[in-house]
Protein backbone atom coordinates (compact mmCIF):
# COMPACT_ATOMS: atom_id res chain seq x y z
CA UNK A 1 0.00 0.00 0.00
CA UNK A 2 1.20 3.24 -0.51
CA UNK A 3 -0.42 6.66 -0.10
CA UNK A 4 -3.30 7.53 2.12
CA UNK A 5 -6.43 8.84 1.22
CA UNK A 6 -9.18 10.02 2.70
CA UNK A 7 -13.02 10.40 1.78
CA UNK A 8 -15.75 11.55 3.87
CA UNK A 9 -14.09 11.78 7.56
CA UNK A 10 -11.03 10.29 9.40
CA UNK A 11 -13.22 7.05 9.81
CA UNK A 12 -12.66 6.62 5.95
CA UNK A 13 -9.28 5.48 5.48
CA UNK A 14 -8.60 4.28 1.61
CA UNK A 15 -5.74 3.39 0.10
CA UNK A 16 -4.13 3.68 -3.12
CA UNK A 17 -3.16 0.22 -4.46
CA UNK A 18 -0.40 -1.31 -5.96
CA UNK A 19 -0.73 -1.82 -9.53
CA UNK A 20 -2.65 -4.73 -10.10
CA UNK A 21 -1.06 -6.16 -13.26
CA UNK A 22 2.10 -6.80 -11.38
CA UNK A 23 0.75 -9.62 -8.75
CA UNK A 24 0.82 -12.84 -10.46
CA UNK A 25 -2.79 -14.33 -10.62
CA UNK A 26 -5.04 -10.92 -10.51
CA UNK A 27 -5.35 -10.63 -14.30
CA UNK A 28 -5.66 -14.84 -14.94
CA UNK A 29 -8.44 -14.95 -12.58
CA UNK A 30 -10.53 -12.04 -13.75
CA UNK A 31 -10.02 -13.90 -17.30
CA UNK A 32 -11.43 -16.96 -16.41
CA UNK A 33 -14.24 -14.92 -14.70
CA UNK A 34 -15.35 -13.37 -17.69
CA UNK A 35 -14.84 -10.15 -15.82
CA UNK A 36 -12.37 -8.30 -18.11
CA UNK A 37 -9.84 -5.92 -15.92
CA UNK A 38 -9.80 -3.74 -13.17
CA UNK A 39 -10.50 -0.28 -13.82
CA UNK A 40 -7.61 2.16 -12.64
CA UNK A 41 -10.01 4.70 -12.58
CA UNK A 42 -11.76 4.50 -8.70
CA UNK A 43 -9.59 1.56 -7.83
CA UNK A 44 -9.28 1.47 -4.36
CA UNK A 45 -7.68 -0.78 -1.58
CA UNK A 46 -8.74 -1.24 2.57
CA UNK A 47 -5.98 -1.60 5.15
CA UNK A 48 -4.36 -5.10 5.46
CA UNK A 49 -1.15 -7.23 5.41
CA UNK A 50 -2.26 -8.36 2.06
CA UNK A 51 -2.61 -6.77 -1.02
CA UNK A 52 -6.03 -6.06 -1.95
CA UNK A 53 -8.38 -3.77 -4.72
CA UNK A 54 -11.63 -2.69 -4.67
CA UNK A 55 -13.27 -1.46 -8.30
CA UNK A 56 -15.01 -1.45 -11.18
CA UNK A 57 -14.11 -4.31 -14.03
CA UNK A 58 -13.99 -3.31 -18.00
CA UNK A 59 -17.08 -5.98 -17.93
CA UNK A 60 -19.00 -3.79 -15.41
CA UNK A 61 -18.88 -5.98 -12.50
CA UNK A 62 -18.10 -3.98 -8.37
CA UNK A 63 -15.21 -6.55 -7.39
CA UNK A 64 -13.10 -7.46 -4.62
CA UNK A 65 -9.76 -8.61 -5.14
CA UNK A 66 -7.80 -10.22 -2.47
CA UNK A 67 -4.49 -12.17 -2.10
CA UNK A 68 -3.27 -13.94 0.88
CA UNK A 69 -0.30 -15.28 2.13
CA UNK A 70 1.55 -18.34 0.38
CA UNK A 71 4.38 -20.41 2.16
CA UNK A 72 7.72 -21.09 0.66
CA UNK A 73 6.09 -24.31 -1.55
CA UNK A 74 3.88 -22.21 -3.09
CA UNK A 75 0.99 -23.44 -1.20
CA UNK A 76 -1.01 -21.06 1.61
CA UNK A 77 -3.29 -22.65 4.54
CA UNK A 78 -4.81 -19.18 4.59
CA UNK A 79 -6.21 -19.72 1.37
CA UNK A 80 -6.71 -23.20 2.07
CA UNK A 81 -9.16 -21.96 5.50
CA UNK A 82 -10.77 -19.57 3.78
CA UNK A 83 -12.06 -22.11 1.07
CA UNK A 84 -13.00 -24.62 3.41
CA UNK A 85 -15.68 -21.92 4.98
CA UNK A 86 -16.90 -21.31 1.24
CA UNK A 87 -17.36 -24.75 1.00
CA UNK A 88 -19.40 -25.12 4.17
CA UNK A 89 -21.35 -21.97 3.48
CA UNK A 90 -24.48 -23.38 1.76
CA UNK A 91 -25.27 -24.77 4.92
CA UNK A 92 -26.16 -21.57 6.05
CA UNK A 93 -29.82 -21.35 6.82
CA UNK A 94 -31.35 -18.95 4.41
CA UNK A 95 -32.44 -15.43 6.15
CA UNK A 96 -30.10 -16.32 8.85
CA UNK A 97 -28.48 -13.36 10.41
CA UNK A 98 -24.89 -14.99 9.23
CA UNK A 99 -24.41 -12.93 5.98
CA UNK A 100 -20.84 -12.72 4.19
CA UNK A 101 -19.95 -11.60 0.46
CA UNK A 102 -19.95 -13.67 -2.59
CA UNK A 103 -17.74 -15.63 -3.34
CA UNK A 104 -16.66 -15.19 -6.95
CA UNK A 105 -13.66 -17.68 -7.42
CA UNK A 106 -10.05 -18.15 -6.55
CA UNK A 107 -6.68 -18.09 -8.38
CA UNK A 108 -5.05 -20.95 -6.35
CA UNK A 109 -1.55 -20.85 -7.46
CA UNK A 110 -1.52 -16.92 -6.97
CA UNK A 111 -3.51 -16.98 -4.07
CA UNK A 112 -6.22 -14.99 -5.05
CA UNK A 113 -9.27 -14.81 -4.57
CA UNK A 114 -12.41 -12.49 -6.08
CA UNK A 115 -15.94 -11.14 -4.34
CA UNK A 116 -18.88 -9.02 -5.09
CA UNK A 117 -18.17 -5.41 -3.85
CA UNK A 118 -20.29 -4.67 -1.49
CA UNK A 119 -22.64 -1.48 -2.28
CA UNK A 120 -21.95 1.55 0.03
CA UNK A 121 -19.70 -1.14 2.34
CA UNK A 122 -18.39 0.11 5.18
CA UNK A 123 -15.88 -1.46 7.50
CA UNK A 124 -17.02 -2.49 10.84
CA UNK A 125 -14.11 -0.75 12.36
CA UNK A 126 -15.30 2.67 10.44
CA UNK A 127 -18.06 1.78 11.89
CA UNK A 128 -17.48 1.47 15.60
CA UNK A 129 -14.90 4.30 15.60
CA UNK A 130 -17.61 6.67 14.41
CA UNK A 131 -20.41 5.31 16.89
CA UNK A 132 -22.78 4.02 14.88
CA UNK A 133 -21.57 0.16 15.53
CA UNK A 134 -25.04 -0.04 18.58
CA UNK A 135 -26.54 -2.05 20.46
CA UNK A 136 -29.07 -3.47 17.43
CA UNK A 137 -25.81 -3.99 14.96
CA UNK A 138 -24.06 -6.03 18.59
CA UNK A 139 -27.16 -8.23 19.01
CA UNK A 140 -27.43 -8.98 14.97
CA UNK A 141 -23.29 -9.64 15.13
CA UNK A 142 -24.42 -12.13 17.79
CA UNK A 143 -27.02 -13.73 16.22
CA UNK A 144 -24.36 -14.07 13.32
CA UNK A 145 -21.66 -15.68 15.56
CA UNK A 146 -23.79 -17.99 16.93
CA UNK A 147 -24.99 -19.15 13.50
CA UNK A 148 -21.79 -20.18 12.55
CA UNK A 149 -20.50 -21.86 15.46
CA UNK A 150 -24.36 -23.73 14.73
CA UNK A 151 -23.00 -25.00 11.36
CA UNK A 152 -22.69 -28.62 11.24
CA UNK A 153 -19.47 -29.29 10.09
CA UNK A 154 -20.05 -32.74 9.75
CA UNK A 155 -17.85 -34.00 6.72
CA UNK A 156 -16.69 -30.74 5.75
CA UNK A 157 -12.45 -30.62 5.41
CA UNK A 158 -11.88 -28.02 8.30
CA UNK A 159 -8.85 -27.02 9.96
CA UNK A 160 -8.98 -29.16 12.95
CA UNK A 161 -5.21 -27.84 14.64
CA UNK A 162 -4.94 -25.48 17.16
CA UNK A 163 -4.90 -21.77 16.08
CA UNK A 164 -1.49 -20.14 16.62
CA UNK A 165 -2.30 -17.52 19.09
CA UNK A 166 -1.58 -17.09 22.05
CA UNK A 167 1.76 -18.59 21.18
CA UNK A 168 2.75 -20.62 24.28
CA UNK A 169 6.53 -21.02 23.31
CA UNK A 170 6.87 -16.90 23.33
CA UNK A 171 5.70 -16.96 26.79
CA UNK A 172 9.38 -18.19 27.89
CA UNK A 173 11.55 -16.27 25.13
CA UNK A 174 11.42 -15.06 21.36
CA UNK A 175 12.73 -16.95 18.79
CA UNK A 176 15.66 -14.86 16.96
CA UNK A 177 13.76 -14.81 13.75
CA UNK A 178 10.86 -13.05 15.34
CA UNK A 179 13.08 -10.53 17.38
CA UNK A 180 14.37 -9.46 14.19
CA UNK A 181 11.30 -8.27 12.98
CA UNK A 182 9.36 -6.52 16.00
CA UNK A 183 10.04 -2.90 16.74
CA UNK A 184 11.00 -2.03 20.33
CA UNK A 185 7.33 -1.10 21.21
CA UNK A 186 6.50 -5.08 20.41
CA UNK A 187 9.27 -6.33 22.48
CA UNK A 188 8.33 -4.04 25.10
CA UNK A 189 4.63 -5.43 25.21
CA UNK A 190 5.73 -8.95 24.84
CA UNK A 191 7.86 -8.74 27.84
CA UNK A 192 4.95 -7.78 29.98
CA UNK A 193 3.50 -11.23 29.50
CA UNK A 194 7.06 -12.69 29.81
CA UNK A 195 7.65 -11.07 32.91
CA UNK A 196 4.63 -11.89 34.48
CA UNK A 197 4.78 -15.35 35.86
CA UNK A 198 0.59 -14.71 36.23
CA UNK A 199 -0.30 -13.76 32.83
CA UNK A 200 2.05 -16.47 31.44
CA UNK A 201 -0.01 -18.87 33.75
CA UNK A 202 -3.13 -17.76 33.11
CA UNK A 203 -2.76 -18.12 29.39
CA UNK A 204 -1.36 -21.78 29.77
CA UNK A 205 -4.60 -22.62 32.05
CA UNK A 206 -6.49 -20.56 29.07
CA UNK A 207 -4.97 -23.20 26.01
CA UNK A 208 -5.72 -26.25 28.36
CA UNK A 209 -9.59 -25.06 29.00
CA UNK A 210 -9.91 -24.27 24.93
CA UNK A 211 -8.14 -28.15 24.09
CA UNK A 212 -10.73 -29.67 26.44
CA UNK A 213 -13.63 -27.44 25.22
CA UNK A 214 -16.22 -28.19 22.64
CA UNK A 215 -15.08 -27.26 18.52
CA UNK A 216 -17.18 -25.73 15.80
CA UNK A 217 -16.85 -23.89 13.06
CA UNK A 218 -14.76 -20.51 14.31
CA UNK A 219 -13.65 -17.58 12.35
CA UNK A 220 -10.58 -17.22 15.09
CA UNK A 221 -10.11 -13.50 13.95
CA UNK A 222 -13.30 -11.85 14.91
CA UNK A 223 -12.20 -7.97 14.63
CA UNK A 224 -14.44 -4.94 14.22
CA UNK A 225 -12.82 -4.41 10.67
CA UNK A 226 -13.59 -8.23 9.75
CA UNK A 227 -17.42 -7.08 9.63
CA UNK A 228 -18.89 -4.91 6.60
CA UNK A 229 -22.00 -2.96 7.07
CA UNK A 230 -24.12 -1.94 3.43
CA UNK A 231 -27.11 -1.22 2.71
CA UNK A 232 -28.38 -1.37 6.49
CA UNK A 233 -27.10 -5.11 6.66
CA UNK A 234 -23.98 -6.74 8.71
CA UNK A 235 -21.78 -9.05 6.97
CA UNK A 236 -18.74 -11.03 7.89
CA UNK A 237 -15.77 -11.65 5.73
CA UNK A 238 -11.92 -12.78 6.01
CA UNK A 239 -12.03 -16.45 6.78
CA UNK A 240 -8.34 -16.96 6.60
CA UNK A 241 -7.87 -18.53 9.97
CA UNK A 242 -11.76 -20.24 10.02
CA UNK A 243 -11.68 -23.90 11.16
CA UNK A 244 -12.67 -25.86 14.20
CA UNK A 245 -12.41 -24.15 17.43
CA UNK A 246 -12.85 -23.16 20.35
CA UNK A 247 -16.21 -20.89 20.05
CA UNK A 248 -15.13 -18.77 23.19
CA UNK A 249 -12.32 -17.61 20.86
CA UNK A 250 -14.54 -15.62 18.52
CA UNK A 251 -17.27 -14.60 22.09
CA UNK A 252 -13.59 -13.45 23.91
CA UNK A 253 -12.64 -11.46 20.78
CA UNK A 254 -15.72 -9.42 19.63
CA UNK A 255 -15.53 -8.73 23.68
CA UNK A 256 -12.00 -7.97 23.86
CA UNK A 257 -12.77 -5.34 20.66
CA UNK A 258 -15.04 -3.42 22.76
CA UNK A 259 -12.95 -3.21 25.74
CA UNK A 260 -9.82 -2.18 23.42
CA UNK A 261 -11.96 0.40 21.96
CA UNK A 262 -12.40 1.83 25.43
CA UNK A 263 -9.15 1.70 26.54
CA UNK A 264 -7.83 3.47 23.51
CA UNK A 265 -10.43 6.10 23.77
CA UNK A 266 -8.45 7.25 26.63
CA UNK A 267 -6.32 9.50 24.38
CA UNK A 268 -8.83 10.07 21.89
CA UNK A 269 -9.53 13.67 21.77
CA UNK A 270 -13.18 15.37 21.28
CA UNK A 271 -16.43 14.33 23.22
CA UNK A 272 -16.25 10.91 22.92
CA UNK A 273 -13.38 10.67 25.74
CA UNK A 274 -15.18 13.06 27.43
CA UNK A 275 -12.33 16.23 27.22
CA UNK A 276 -11.97 17.81 23.70
CA UNK A 277 -8.39 19.27 24.84
CA UNK A 278 -7.07 15.68 25.69
CA UNK A 279 -3.44 15.25 24.28
CA UNK A 280 -3.33 12.80 21.25
CA UNK A 281 -1.05 9.62 22.81
CA UNK A 282 -1.98 9.94 26.10
CA UNK A 283 1.84 9.81 27.39
CA UNK A 284 0.86 13.27 29.30
CA UNK A 285 -1.97 10.98 31.68
CA UNK A 286 -1.57 10.66 35.11
CA UNK A 287 -1.86 7.04 36.04
CA UNK A 288 -5.23 8.50 37.50
CA UNK A 289 -6.83 10.02 34.56
CA UNK A 290 -6.02 6.63 32.42
CA UNK A 291 -8.25 4.66 35.35
CA UNK A 292 -10.80 6.96 35.34
CA UNK A 293 -10.86 7.33 31.66
CA UNK A 294 -10.57 3.98 31.08
CA UNK A 295 -13.46 2.91 33.26
CA UNK A 296 -15.49 5.53 31.85
CA UNK A 297 -15.21 4.21 28.43
CA UNK A 298 -15.82 0.65 29.58
CA UNK A 299 -19.00 1.00 31.06
CA UNK A 300 -19.75 2.96 28.53
CA UNK A 301 -19.49 -0.09 25.88
CA UNK A 302 -21.06 -2.77 28.14
CA UNK A 303 -24.48 -2.44 26.54
CA UNK A 304 -23.15 -3.47 23.88
CA UNK A 305 -21.35 -6.40 24.85
CA UNK A 306 -24.45 -7.33 26.58
CA UNK A 307 -26.66 -6.69 23.24
CA UNK A 308 -24.00 -9.30 21.60
CA UNK A 309 -23.87 -12.28 24.35
CA UNK A 310 -28.17 -11.79 24.02
CA UNK A 311 -28.09 -12.53 20.25
CA UNK A 312 -25.60 -14.85 20.94
CA UNK A 313 -27.91 -17.20 23.17
CA UNK A 314 -31.02 -16.64 21.18
CA UNK A 315 -29.80 -19.11 18.73
CA UNK A 316 -27.28 -21.26 20.93
CA UNK A 317 -26.80 -22.26 23.98
CA UNK A 318 -23.30 -22.49 25.24
CA UNK A 319 -21.25 -24.33 27.14
CA UNK A 320 -21.52 -23.93 30.89
CA UNK A 321 -17.81 -23.00 30.94
CA UNK A 322 -18.17 -20.87 27.47
CA UNK A 323 -18.36 -17.18 29.54
CA UNK A 324 -15.21 -17.99 31.33
CA UNK A 325 -13.22 -18.99 28.43
CA UNK A 326 -14.59 -15.90 26.77
CA UNK A 327 -13.14 -13.56 29.12
CA UNK A 328 -9.93 -15.48 28.97
CA UNK A 329 -9.75 -14.50 25.15
CA UNK A 330 -10.95 -11.07 25.96
CA UNK A 331 -8.22 -10.72 28.31
CA UNK A 332 -5.62 -12.43 25.08
CA UNK A 333 -7.34 -10.26 22.66
CA UNK A 334 -6.37 -7.11 24.49
CA UNK A 335 -2.27 -7.99 24.79
CA UNK A 336 -2.61 -9.54 21.28
CA UNK A 337 -4.33 -5.91 19.83
CA UNK A 338 -1.53 -3.65 22.08
CA UNK A 339 1.43 -6.07 20.59
CA UNK A 340 0.13 -5.51 17.23
CA UNK A 341 -0.46 -1.25 17.44
CA UNK A 342 2.75 -1.12 18.89
CA UNK A 343 4.65 -2.59 15.78
CA UNK A 344 4.65 1.65 14.67
CA UNK A 345 6.35 3.03 18.27
CA UNK A 346 8.85 2.77 19.99
CA UNK A 347 7.86 2.92 23.44
CA UNK A 348 4.33 1.80 24.91
CA UNK A 349 2.13 4.55 26.05
CA UNK A 350 0.25 4.30 29.46
CA UNK A 351 -2.49 3.56 27.69
CA UNK A 352 -1.13 0.47 26.29
CA UNK A 353 0.24 -0.25 29.68
CA UNK A 354 -2.96 -0.26 31.15
CA UNK A 355 -4.85 -2.39 28.36
CA UNK A 356 -2.45 -4.64 29.39
CA UNK A 357 -3.52 -4.56 32.88
CA UNK A 358 -7.05 -4.86 31.95
CA UNK A 359 -5.83 -8.10 29.66
CA UNK A 360 -4.18 -9.65 32.70
CA UNK A 361 -7.56 -8.71 35.51
CA UNK A 362 -9.31 -10.83 32.74
CA UNK A 363 -6.62 -13.41 32.34
CA UNK A 364 -6.69 -13.95 35.92
CA UNK A 365 -9.48 -13.83 37.14
CA UNK A 366 -12.06 -15.11 34.04
CA UNK A 367 -14.98 -15.72 36.34
CA UNK A 368 -15.29 -12.39 38.20
CA UNK A 369 -15.01 -10.67 35.03
CA UNK A 370 -17.36 -12.56 32.92
CA UNK A 371 -19.83 -11.73 35.86
CA UNK A 372 -18.86 -8.09 35.07
CA UNK A 373 -19.23 -8.37 31.32
CA UNK A 374 -22.43 -9.49 31.65
CA UNK A 375 -21.67 -13.13 30.27
CA UNK A 376 -24.70 -14.04 32.03
CA UNK A 377 -25.67 -17.80 31.53
CA UNK A 378 -30.28 -18.58 32.14
CA UNK A 379 -30.56 -19.20 36.19
CA UNK A 380 -30.11 -22.42 37.04
CA UNK A 381 -27.37 -23.36 34.33
CA UNK A 382 -24.89 -25.79 35.80
CA UNK A 383 -21.22 -23.52 36.70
Amino acid sequence: MSTPEQAGGPALLRYRPTDPTAVPGVRELLDTLGLGRLEPEGLAGYGGRNDNWAGRTTSGERVFVKTVARDPDGSSAELDRALSFEALAPRVPSGSALRFPEHLGTHRPGAVSAYRLLSGARSGAEVALDGDFDEGLCRTAGRAVATLHGLDPQGAALDAGDAPLPPLEWLEAFPWSALQDRSMAQIAAWKLVQDDPGAVGALRRLRTLERAAPRTPAHCDLRFDQFILADGELYLCDWEEFRLADPARDVGAFVGEWLFQATYSVFAPGPAAGDADAPPTGFDFTHEEVVRRGGEGIRRHLPRIAAFWQGYRELRAPDPQLPERAAGFAGWHLYDRLIATAQAHATLSPVARAAAGIGRTLLTRPTEAAATLRLHLPTGSPR
